[in-house]
């Protein structure tokens, strides 16, 4: 090496976060677990309550479908798939749109307005008398439902630094894999009132569920959070926190993230530049453009396709023992017990590690065995296998959900562009409840046989792409760590860094 470049540049350089004012940037006087835990206690149970809430009205179609919906209505040949599917179509068109107007607006009044004209539909759902009505229903309630998940994925990634976010993520969607549990059980009860005022115990689980969620819609109006800046529940200082900590998080999180040079001086890389927060349209495109945006759309891909079809044919699947309706509907509810319970510890564990690519294998390789064994064996002569094989699959689904989310807004920079970014993962990706609906025909019942295959189709896909994405991450931060060393970014400011987002060199790919 040359001894004037190694005088020069013995190490990487470290940038430290930039402020006016240095008081600004010492918040030694705010007791920071304090803040943390106002933030849990004011957004995550109110999160996950309405979030359970979001996925049993999306699937309780599937225990409609036990209690003889498509029976009652004469639905026929694909009409049911159908149903299913314009859920998800319409569903994709609207997340992007209401993520970008989320950063704009009040949430405390945009996304509770959204559940009370969902609860509405809902309830009317209940009231249907033919395949036309059901779909428009249907329609409806993906357009209205479209923005609560990602809008409330992106509050959680304007309140919590990178490494704090993915537990809380996964307590908030444990409420999914609640949500079948839950709908089990209250389809076990309500169907009980089937012939009660002349409707069939199906509308009953629509209506009862539709006015639940309207009541809950109306309060969130009063408790829902707003943007950090204007938070209800912190101080003007905490306020000052959390904004700050948001925008100089890293993926580092502090840790030493190089290598050792040619003089063996090991430094790190730090991404505590702080975030460009503007609302700049070109971070609109730069999603579209970002090779990681479409490995990231692949992985969600092979997690979303197998959570909805869990979500909305487990208890299709298990009717297939030849069991009575109440039971079916109460057998279903241990699957997602047990998905909730793993995904909860595996966010403990991922957090803890720094990782998400070794648990999302983990993930994939549960739900290949899970599906392999329900292609394997008969529903009708081994229905333990075949039951066993659903747990499995849960451990691999639920758990995946929340780490393929938040690996992508990790490795996003700039607010304006993870708003995007994670719309674009959610919304497109939603196109994999379209194609899993169609998954499951009548005509295959029980064995599936179709059905099952293609889902193991889209779980390999996704485990292709979650190592496609461990290599790219792994040779971009190393690719950036030689340029540091090599001065190519000399001439840069610390204003063309926060400009350069994810692409800034000092920004470290969270593997």
């Amino acid at each position: 090496m040359d001894p004037t470049l190694s005088k020069e540049k013995p190490h990487f350089e470290v940038l430290e976060a930039v402020s006016s004012s240095s008081d600004v940037d010492d918040f030694s006087d705010v007791d920071k677990k304090k803040v943390l835990r106002k933030v849990d206690i004011g957004i995550l149970p109110l999160f996950s309550l309405l979030y359970l809430l979001s996925f049993i009205d999306r699937t309780n179609i599937g225990n409609a479908k036990v209690e003889g919906i498509a029976q009652d209505l004469n639905l026929v040949g694909n009409q049911f798939n159908m149903v299913l599917l314009i859920f998800g179509v319409t569903y994709t068109l609207f997340e992007i749109p209401s993520n970008m107007i989320l950063r704009r607006v009040n949430p405390r009044i945009f996304l509770p307005a959204t559940m009370v004209l969902w609860s509405i539909v809902m309830t009317l759902m209940g009231t249907v008398r033919n395949y036309a009505q059901l779909m428009v229903t249907r329609a409806l309630l993906g357009v209205f439902e479209a923005s609560l998940f990602p809008g409330m994925s992106f509050m959680l990634s304007m309140y919590y630094s990178k490494s704090e976010v993915l537990i809380r993520q996964t307590l908030f969607f444990s409420a999914a894999s609640m949500a079948g549990a839950f709908s089990g059980l209250l389809a076990a009860g309500i169907s009980q009132m089937d012939g009660l005022g002349g409707y069939e115990g199906w509308r009953w689980i629509f209506i009862l569920e539709g006015l639940a969620t309207f009541v809950v819609a109306f309060f969130a109006f009063f408790v829902f959070p707003m943007h950090p800046e204007k938070c209800s529940f912190l101080t003007p200082r905490e306020r000052e926190y959390v904004l700050h900590k948001v925008k100089y998080s890293s993926n580092t999180d502090g840790q030493k993230m190089g290598k050792k040079l040619d003089n063996d001086e090991s430094q790190m890389v730090r991404a505590d530049m702080g975030e460009d927060d503007s609302n700049s349209r070109h971070y609109v495109w730069a999603v579209f453009k970002d090779w990681q945006s479409w490995c990231m759309l692949m992985i969600y891909y092979g997690v979303c396709a197998p959570v909805a079809g869990m979500s909305i044919f487990t208890p299709i699947i298990i009717s297939g023992f030849g069991h009575s309706n109440t039971k079916t509907q109460l057998m279903a509810v241990p699957v997602f017990i047990v998905g909730t319970i793993f995904g909860i510890l595996q966010s403990f564990a991922c957090s803890r590690v720094g990782l998400r690519s070794p648990f999302l294998i983990f993930n994939f390789i549960c739900m290949a065995i899970g599906y392999t064994i329900c292609i394997a064996f008969d529903v009708r002569t081994h229905t333990s296998a075949v039951y066993a094989a659903l747990f499995v699959i849960s451990l691999g689904a639920y758990p995946a959900f929340p780490v393929v989310v938040i690996w992508f807004s990790n490795n996003l920079s700039g607010a304006y562009k993870r708003a995007v970014g994670m719309a674009f993962q959610i919304s497109f990706g939603q196109l994999a409840t379209v194609y899993a609906s169609n998954f499951y025909r009548e005509k295959d019942f029980p064995q599936f046989t179709l059905g099952h295959s293609l889902e193991l189709g889209f779980i390999l896909v996704g485990l292709l792409f979650v190592i496609i994405c461990l290599c790219g991450y792994s040779y971009c931060n190393a690719k950036r760590r030689k340029d540091l060393a090599a001065g190519k970014y000399d001439s840069f400011t610390d204003e063309d860094f926060r400009r350069m987002g994810d692409k800034s060199p000092h920004f470290v790919y969270r593997l």
